[in-house]
């Protein structure tokens, strides 16, 4: 500001002077000074303090990962034989994020087209790229159909999904290469060419059916996790895994799942890859599985049933392992790999091949049951080996029912427990049972386990086994227990309800005096013998059952049930003493089922087996001593090396 003053120098001196400071001048360059400092401060915050924030995000905006799963474990029998394995899938894919420039150049050739040919309603420049990805991947695909005289299109959809969602995967032109096809395609192909081979691996079985429903299968995964690989906070690819969709494959998926291996790679604004991995680790194959099968056996035993509606259940009866689980009908498991055709799963429906009767189908035990009411009454002391005040004359009237032993066609006479358990004979169960009680007869059974499942280590076994009594009976079907009830009970039919592996746990215990037996389908060679709560027989009483048991495989009795053991050629086993028992039992309202369960040698039980076949068309000639006996004997053969060995199914 100027200012007009008198000079001191004299009157009338005039000169201008300025002020060096005014206090709002002073106030505003404060504020600037703040303001600065505020945005220096908030920059050096960012650069210096928040920076592992921004190379984070920088980190997300430029980097993928990609993960790979690794090959699952081998899946083998007790002996090292392989059950379950990987085979090599090949595949032509084509790495679209190499194909960038000339993605680009196609582009511009479609639009110099529409421009060429006058057309103003050109697309713009992302539908130029659909048109073009489109184009350019039809073009290679066309190469392989050239050289496999095929005519397969690209899926637009999927195409485009693929570069939406998948840019730097694989895409995959034509998979599951024939060895022909991959021979032609390696010769025909340039090594510089785009076009690539891409090597997976898919579950492959030697031995086709045979055991499939302990065995499993798997189906697609696409939530496959690497632990322990950096970059969990990156955008991630996956490529498609595998996971264990029922049997083995199911029960033991984490330990046969392969360890996931994967890539770091730098992308471009556009997901284009622009260097090589930054980081980058190998899958790994998974752990084997020893199984407790043994593959011999259980061909022999799917061959021995053939077309027949059944299941076989062979342990080695000291330890409890799974030696054979048979069920049929079944399924090929080649037929699902890399994938079950919905064709093929409607044929396993109808066929009703997906149930696992070993574990799954419940039965009525028929006379094998009879072996558990004779034990019920020696126990109990109501059952004397020696007692043969029973006469069978044919047939007894229970209640106010005539029933009928031996099919009313003969009668027994007089018999002996030996006599009456080697030829079956329901009018001595029938006198003996009511004697006993039902009571006493279901706490028997109870007691060895026969009310519930076994524990096998597969998904899907049955919890529905059915030991009735007179409070089971109230309870579901509101009615009292009659005499005839416990009748029926007695020979093992009515509402008696059990599986084929209960009924080989059943086996395998009397084998070893026991009344407890945990089947497992692992293998320890080491493994040691079970101990469980003893049956509680005397040795003579013991001896009389055993004895009973081994006249029903041979010809002590002229009405044993499973003579054909001891009198055909092809089902004897020279030199071993077999103790089994057959049964025969209706079911539902058309249905009857065969069964035959046994061990051996008796001196020193080694394997244990339970057979159960199921018909619809019920006849005198069916029964488990013509029906199932002689399954149970070639798997004894078999186990005891009598007999050529059966020969695997194709894998194809």
């Amino acid at each position: 500001m100027a200012l007009r003053t008198h000079s001191p120098d004299g009157p009338g001196g005039i000169f201008e002077t300025h002020r060096g400071r005014d206090p709002r001048l002073l106030l505003f360059h404060a504020l600037i000074a703040a303001l600065m400092l505020i945005v220096a401060g908030g920059l050096a915050y960012q650069q210096l303090f928040k920076v592992d924030v921004y190379h984070d995000r920088e980190r997300q905006q430029t980097e993928r990962r990609i993960l790979v799963p690794g090959p699952r474990g081998n899946i083998l029998d007790r002996n090292g034989r392989l059950l379950v394995g990987n085979r090599a899938r090949f595949a032509v894919v084509l790495n679209l994020d190499e194909l960038q420039p000339e993605f680009r150049a196609e582009a511009i050739r479609i639009r110099n087209n529409y421009r060429a040919t006058g057309d103003r309603d050109v697309p713009d420049s992302a539908q130029l790229y659909q048109i073009a990805h489109m184009s350019l991947v039809q073009r290679y695909l066309a190469r392989v159909n050239a050289i496999l005289g095929t005519r397969q299109e690209v899926d637009v959809a999927d195409l485009r999904r693929h570069f939406e969602r998948q840019l730097l995967m694989p895409y995959t032109l034509v998979d599951d290469l024939s060895p022909e096809q991959l021979a032609r395609l390696l010769e025909r192909l340039p090594v510089s060419s785009h076009l690539q081979f891409y090597t997976s691996s898919t579950r492959t079985y030697p031995n086709g059916p045979a055991a499939s429903h302990v065995l499993g299968y798997v189906g697609t995964e696409d939530n496959v996790e690497a632990e322990d690989f950096p970059g969990e906070d990156l955008t991630t690819f996956k490529m498609k895994g595998t996971v264990g969709r029922d049997g083995l494959e199911k029960q033991f998926d984490s330990q046969l799942q392969g360890v996931a291996g994967g890539a770091i790679y730098q992308v471009d604004p556009a997901g284009y890859k622009v260097n090589p991995p930054l980081d980058r680790r190998m899958p790994l194959p998974g752990r084997d599985l020893v199984t407790s099968l043994d593959i011999d056996l259980q061909l022999t035993a799917e061959a021995a049933l053939g077309d027949q509606i059944g299941a076989v259940v062979a342990l080695d009866a000291r330890t409890g392992e799974v030696l054979v689980l048979a069920s049929k009908p079944g399924y090929n498991l080649n037929d699902f790999s890399p994938r079950l055709s919905a064709a093929t799963a409607a044929d396993i429906q109808k066929r009703g091949a997906w149930l696992n009767l070993a574990i799954a189908g419940i039965y009525p035990p028929g006379s094998t049951f009879k072996t558990v009411v004779a034990i019920a009454g020696l126990r109990r002391g109501t059952l004397s080996p020696y007692d043969t005040s029973v006469d069978c004359e044919g047939s007894m009237r229970i209640g106010n029912r005539i029933f009928r032993c031996d099919n009313g066609n003969g009668h027994h006479g007089r018999l002996d427990l030996r006599a009456a358990i080697a030829e079956s004979c329901d009018t001595y169960f029938w006198t003996h049972g009511l004697i006993i009680g039902a009571e006493a007869i279901a706490e028997e059974a109870r007691r060895f386990h026969l009310d519930r499942p076994t524990g096998i280590e597969l998904p899907g076994e049955s919890r529905r086994m059915i030991i009735p009594d007179r409070a089971w009976k109230k309870r579901v079907q509101g009615e009292p227990w009659t005499e005839g009830d416990t009748a029926n009970m007695a020979i093992g039919q009515g509402t008696v309800q059990v599986t084929p592996i209960v009924m080989a746990c059943y086996a395998a215990s009397l084998a070893r005096g026991e009344t407890l037996t945990r089947p497992t389908l692992l293998h320890d060679p080491g493994r040691p013998t079970q101990h469980t709560e003893p049956i509680g027989l005397t040795p003579d009483q013991r001896a009389a059952l055993l004895d009973g048991m081994e006249a029903c495989t041979n010809t002590t009795y002229p009405d044993a049930t499973a003579s054909t053991l001891a009198t055909v050629e092809a089902y004897r086993v020279p030199g071993v003493r077999i103790a089994g028992k057959t049964g025969t039992a209706q079911y539902g309202k058309q249905l009857n089922v065969a069964w035959f369960i046994c061990f051996a040698p008796i001196e020193n039980p080694r394997i244990a087996v339970a057979v159960a076949v199921q018909s619809d068309k019920p006849d005198e000639g069916y029964a488990g001593g013509v029906t199932a006996a002689p399954i149970a004997a070639l798997v004894l053969r078999r186990y005891f090396g009598v007999g050529a060995p059966a020969v695997a199914v194709a894998a194809r």
